[in-house]
């Protein structure tokens, strides 16, 4: 029995027409036939055909988290709640899958937002096929002993085994430090980076990767069941709502910790790629930005701007340090929602003076504070410290 699978092109663009890389597998695996179509083409004259689908480089959005040990019935909600710092954007709004926990403690995640998954859905049953998986671009590629690379798009996509995969903007020297660094246990899969003296994989071992065993596609199911009634979708609410409260708690005991050595670790290529970042908190997500901005010529964009109130936050505000439950940013406002026992700053707000003199209004809300940048023009507030919220 023969398998298609088809290299998507970007989501933002992808239409029936839009031309998308293919290959056709046979029943061992191996690539029987591959090239270029399009959706419609490929779903002519093969009613209800299953397809494997992957990501371009661009919306493959993947890292990996260390998560204590815990239920399996209760690693979807850890994870759930660990992701949203990593998202631009309401959470409500993403479609996020994951992969089992390994022996180190670590949990392979991605995300996509659900628009784009609909768009893609609606796509796939207008050319007449059927969606059996979505996976990031990188889970097309095989696993064998030693990391397996290749470069797509001018992003630089690595399989290090059946679940462990990463997908990040390429730039040259840090190609260069990462081929040092891999040595001769890496497998290369096409042209080989100039610098290099591995010998490469025929192009056909491109396709040949056998599936993580999860995947975006989940997203799909879940959104037509969730068409059942309002009485199905409420109670499935609550438990997830029950579900996701437990895995919050269970997750902040070792928040801090875990959380440094895990920016540390997604944050140093960017990092060196793009200094002028003051924070980095979704990697792939802000090189994109960055890229676009430079391409543009764009002063300042949403991420920028949510970038910067963070950084000044976390400056004039230490005494949120290890009180913040939750994070939101909106219609370029920063919304920093506090644990219930968590101490009020002390009565002066000279702490405000710096926030005001970087141009940042900060308003007190029932569960913490809200930032905005304050408008163009405003005259910088008085130093007379307000009342505070009773």
């Amino acid at each position: 029995m023969t398998r298609l699978r088809i290299g998507l092109a970007p989501l933002g663009s992808l239409d029936l027409d839009s031309v998308v890389a293919f290959a056709w597998l046979d029943r061992q695996g191996q690539v029987r036939e591959q090239g270029q179509s399009s959706l419609r083409a490929l779903g002519q004259g093969s009613k209800n055909l299953s397809v494997e689908c992957f990501l371009h480089p661009r919306d493959s959005l993947l890292t990996r988290l260390e998560l204590p040990l815990l239920p399996a019935a209760k690693i979807t909600a850890a994870v759930t709640c660990a992701a949203q710092a990593l998202m631009l954007g309401a959470s409500e709004q993403m479609q996020v899958a994951h992969g089992p926990r390994d022996v180190d403690g670590q949990v392979q995640i991605a995300w996509l937002d659900r628009e784009s998954l609909a768009h893609l859905g609606r796509l796939v049953q207008q050319a007449g096929l059927k969606l059996s998986g979505l996976y990031p671009a990188a889970y097309a590629l095989p696993v064998l002993p030693g990391p397996v690379a290749c470069i797509e798009d001018d992003h630089l996509l690595v399989r290090h085994g059946l679940q462990h995969a990463v997908v990040q903007p390429m730039q040259e020297e840090a190609l260069d430090e990462w081929l040092l660094e891999m040595g001769s246990g890496l497998h290369w899969v096409g042209k080989v980076p100039p610098q290099s003296s591995l010998d490469p994989l025929a192009d056909s071992q491109r396709w040949i990767g056998p599936a993580p065993g999860w995947g975006l596609h989940a997203g799909l199911s879940r959104s037509a069941a969730e068409r059942g009634g309002w009485g199905r979708a409420a109670a499935i609410c609550a438990t997830a709502l029950a579900v996701w409260v437990v895995g919050l708690n269970l997750y902040a005991a070792r928040e801090a910790a875990q959380g440094q050595r895990l920016k540390a670790q997604m944050s140093q290529r960017v990092k060196q790629a793009f200094p002028e970042l003051p924070v980095i908190l979704n990697p792939l997500q802000q090189a994109r930005q960055q890229i676009a901005a430079r391409q543009s010529g764009a002063a300042t964009d949403p991420a920028q701007r949510f970038a910067s109130l963070v950084q000044q936050a976390g400056s004039a505000m230490p005494f949120m340090s290890g009180n913040v439950q939750a994070l939101a940013f909106e219609n370029g406002e920063l919304r920093l929602n506090v644990v219930a026992e968590a101490q009020k700053p002390a009565a002066d707000d000279d702490w405000k003076i710096p926030l005001a003199q970087a141009g940042i209004d900060i308003a007190a809300v029932d569960q913490g504070w809200v930032l905005r940048v304050a408008p163009a023009g405003q005259d910088a507030p008085d130093e007379t410290p307000e009342a505070d919220d009773e």
